[in-house]
C-alpha cells in the first residue's frame, strides 16, 4: 500500500507534499486511512426547539383549514404573522405538509387533454388538402424568400403555390381562395401550427366555406406529412440551386419544378404513377396498360 509511504514521508515534509512527491491525491489517502462506516446512517438528532407532534398537528389542521386550503404556505404565514399568530417558519410548514402528502401547487390548475394525433383520410381526390410554407435561401445573408404550397393527399398533386418575400396571413388566405376557385372546395384542410395556418383570416376563410381544419400536434414535424415530403422532393432534387439570385428566379425555377413535379415524377406514394394521373383519374387505365 501507497498510505504507509506516505506517512512515513510526510513525517519529515508534511502530507501535502508528501502526497505531491508521491503522486497520490490527498483526498484519496485521508479517505483510506479512514474509510467510511457501512450500514445505515446515524440518526438525526432531534433539534430542542422542534415542534410537538401536537404542535405539528395544529399547523397541518390550520394550513389544510377551509381558510388556508387553496392558499400558498407564504401567503397563509404572511396572514397569520400579521394577526400576530406565529406557528413555525414557512420552511417547517412545507416539511409538515410533504409529511403528510399535503404539498404541491394548492391552487387550482387548468387540465389540458392531450392533443390528438390527426388522421388524414382521403378516398378520392379533391377530399383533404395539405398545406406548409418552406424558406428558399435568398441572394444575401439572411435573406429568405417563402415558399406556399398546397397538395392533395390523395393525389399528391400540387393544387397552388407562391414564392413571396414573407409570410404573410393575407397572402396564404388569397393563395387558398384562388385554389378553391380553380379546384373546388375541399372537405378539410390540414397545415401545422405556424402563424399563417393558424390565422384569423386564414381560418374565418375555411370557416365561412365550410371547410374542417385539422391541424399538426405542438412541436410535431412529422404531423404533416405530406407536406414535408414534397418539399424533401424539391430540395434534394439535382437541379435545385444552393442559392437563388432574385425572388423572380425562385418564382422561374418553381414554376418548372411544380409542372414537373405534377405531370413527370412518379410518386412512390401513389404507386409510381404522376400526380396528375391520380388526381384526373387516368392512373387505373395506365395501371391497366403496365400488366398487358
Amino acid at each position: 500500500m501507497i498510505n504507509p509511504a506516505v506517512d512515513e514521508l510526510a513525517e519529515q515534509v508534511g502530507v501535502k507534499h508528501a502526497c505531491a512527491l508521491l503522486g497520490r491525491l490527498r483526498g484519496s489517502h485521508y479517505r483510506a486511512k479512514k474509510p467510511p462506516a457501512h450500514g445505515p446512517a446515524p440518526k438525526r438528532p432531534t433539534p430542542p426547539n422542534a415542534l410537538t407532534p401536537a404542535e405539528q398537528a395544529q399547523v397541518l389542521a390550520v394550513l389544510t383549514s377551509e381558510r388556508f386550503c387553496d392558499k400558498s404556505v407564504s401567503q397563509a404565514w404572511a396572514t397569520l404573522l400579521d394577526e400576530g399568530t406565529y406557528l413555525c417558519s414557512m420552511s417547517t410548514m412545507h416539511r409538515i405538509l410533504r409529511r403528510n402528502d399535503a404539498a404541491g401547487e394548492r391552487r387550482r390548475q387548468a387540465v389540458h387533454p392531450a392533443k390528438k394525433k390527426p388522421e388524414l383520410l382521403a378516398t378520392k381526390s379533391g377530399q383533404v388538402w395539405s398545406w406548409d410554407i418552406t424558406k428558399l435561401r435568398g441572394p444575401g445573408r439572411g435573406v429568405w424568400f417563402q415558399l406556399y404550397v398546397v397538395l392533395d393527399i390523395f393525389s399528391r398533386y400540387v393544387v397552388a403555390w407562391t414564392v413571396q418575400a414573407c409570410e404573410d396571413s393575407q397572402i396564404a388566405k388569397t393563395m387558398l381562395e384562388e385554389a378553391f376557385g380553380l379546384h373546388g372546395i375541399p372537405d378539410a384542410v390540414h397545415a401545422d401550427r405556424g402563424t399563417s395556418m393558424t390565422s384569423k383570416p386564414v381560418a374565418q376563410l375555411l370557416l365561412d366555406l365550410g371547410v374542417d381544419r385539422s391541424h399538426s400536434r405542438p412541436r410535431v414535424s412529422n404531423d404533416n406529412p405530406y407536406s414535408e415530403s414534397a418539399f424533401k422532393t424539391l430540395k434534394y432534387a439535382p437541379v435545385f440551386p444552393d442559392v437563388f439570385g432574385s425572388l423572380a428566379d425562385a418564382r422561374t425555377f418553381c414554376e418548372a419544378f411544380f409542372t414537373y413535379y405534377n405531370h413527370e415524377h412518379r410518386h412512390s406514394g401513389i404507386g409510381l404513377h404522376t400526380p396528375a394521373s391520380v388526381h384526373f383519374g387516368t392512373a387505373a387505365e395506365i395501371s391497366a396498360m403496365r400488366l398487358t
